[in-house]
């Protein structure tokens, strides 16, 4: 007879661990299958946490957020190592994987390894590590399997010299010099962490721009960091040829342009991992790069027991957002009931410096014609940027010009990815300039930015009203009453 659960979910990185543990705290029988040995997926693997520890790593031992006092050949430790990066790596993915063993085991929730695969939009397949293959059946799913590095044939893949971003953890040797295809959030990311050893890197990317989605400020503000620091942006033209030559790789591109270093990491894009899954038994297709269309809002698949959610699902294939993702969807599955999501979360990106960045950019505003006013703080100018040492990055806030009602927050530099929760709060409860202005911060601290800034703002806004008397800060008097809901609505 097969066993038969309420709910599974296939994969157990962010989304698929959340939403089994929410199935089962509403007392659902859940099972959760997954090809890793352990829980975590991507995200704990080969993903968020290890970039995210391998930063940290960089930053402390390379002695980076001292070297504003001590100069730039500071360091912590002078022969830092591949071996040195790892040490902490594997540590931090351990106690990672016991936390959320610890949970599932807490909330009942069963784990089984293995590689899933539908034979109908009620029953999977599992293949044992053993070989042995089990059915089982189940009366909701969710599909959490996250993605896996794009791989292109005519990148020359050899593990060793030519690498993909899971490759790149791997690594036993630091390279001299790096070139990094892609300048996405990963590629970037990693090009900011080598630059921080005082490796030289160089980024290729097909694109004449960076970052598309961040306030074009910001991108400017970074583009010049990273110029500062030697990274090269080799931006308008694809890389069309790659070649490797014992331990040098030359890189060509469709420019004419050739380069060469030690290692290439190729960063260009993630695809789906579905094609193993047997999709077409359920009813369900992918688009060019394996991900699987959704209901945004409920997370359910056109096949209506089916839902999937992560990274699987596209952008923003954030951590946080296919949490809670994950959460919603079996929320829906089993009627669960659940206050509605805010229509803005914040966005993190873990280069050197950080951005971080919610709501509304000035380029928006300014394509939907919504009258808005900016102020703007540098880090440095802070008690506790002084204290720290922080000679560069900004909190830039933007405010409805009639209203004052805060509309965008976008930060770059040290704690943005921290930062960025006071202003989320006050976007998500249509907070105001108002808010900034009478309420204390504590001192010294780098949030007391938000009140530069909003002193910033706040002086811009008067100087308009007192030029134009009682007729409101608004001379043309066109302002919606609340900008969010209306670019959403109109």
């Amino acid at each position: 007879m097969k066993q038969k659960y309420d709910y599974v979910v296939i994969g157990a990185g962010p989304a698929g661990r959340r939403g089994a543990i929410q199935a089962a705290k509403a007392g659902k029988s859940v099972l959760v299958i997954d090809k890793g040995r352990t829980v975590g997926g991507v995200c704990v693997h080969t993903g968020t946490i290890p970039s995210k520890t391998l930063r940290e790593t960089v930053l402390n031992l390379s002695g980076w957020r001292e070297r504003g006092f001590y100069g730039r050949s500071y360091k912590v430790k002078s022969d830092i190592s591949a071996n040195d990066l790892q040490k902490r790596l594997h540590l931090t993915i351990q106690h990672e994987v016991e936390v959320l063993e610890h949970q599932f085991g807490r909330n009942n929730v069963e784990m089984v390894n293995g590689y899933a695969k539908f034979v109908s939009k009620n029953e999977v397949n599992i293949t044992l590590a053993s070989g042995e293959v089990v059915c089982v059946e189940f009366d909701k799913a969710l599909i959490s399997v996250g993605t896996k590095p794009f791989r292109p044939d005519y990148i020359p893949f050899d593990s060793k010299r030519v690498l993909d971003a899971d490759e790149i953890l791997d690594i036993t040797e630091l390279p001299k010099t790096l070139i990094i295809i892609g300048a996405g959030v990963i590629g970037l990311e990693y090009a900011t962490i080598f630059s921080t050893l005082d490796i030289p890197v160089t980024v290729i990317e097909p694109r004449d721009t960076i970052l598309d989605f961040l306030d074009g400020e910001i991108v400017d503000e970074f583009r010049s960091d990273l110029r500062n620091r030697g990274i090269t942006l080799c931006l308008g033209s694809k890389a069309k040829d790659i070649k490797s030559t014992g331990d040098r790789v030359f890189v060509r591109l469709e420019d004419g342009r050739v380069t060469q270093a030690d290692m290439v990491m190729f960063a260009a894009g993630r695809v789906g991992s579905t094609d193993q899954l047997g999709l077409d038994e359920c009813g369900l297709e992918v688009d060019h790069r394996g991900r699987i269309d959704v209901n945004r809002r409920t997370y359910q698949t056109k096949t209506p027991n089916i839902y999937a959610a992560g990274d699987i699902i596209g952008f923003p294939s954030l951590a946080s957002t296919s949490m809670e993702q994950g959460r919603i969807s079996a929320c829906h599955a089993f009627d669960i009931k659940m206050a509605e999501q805010p229509d803005y979360f914040p966005y993190g990106i873990f280069a050197v410096p950080e951005i971080s960045t919610i709501g509304l950019t000035e380029e928006q505003l300014r394509d939907k014609k919504i009258p808005y006013q900016c102020g703007i703080a540098r880090l440095r100018e802070t008690s506790r940027g002084q204290i720290m040492g922080i000679d560069s990055g900004m909190l830039k806030m933007i405010f409805a010009l009639e209203s004052r009602q805060l509309l965008g927050v976008h930060i770059i530099g040290e704690g943005a990815t921290e930062l960025i929760h006071i202003g989320q709060a006050v976007i998500n409860l249509n907070g105001n300039l108002d808010y900034f202005i009478n309420n204390i911060f504590n001192y010294p601290t780098l949030a007391e930015a938000y009140k530069v800034a909003a002193y910033d703002a706040w002086n811009r806004i008067e100087n308009i009203a007192q030029e134009n008397g009682a007729e409101g800060v608004n001379p043309f008097g066109d302002d919606p009453k609340n900008p969010l809901t209306y670019l959403k609505t109109g």
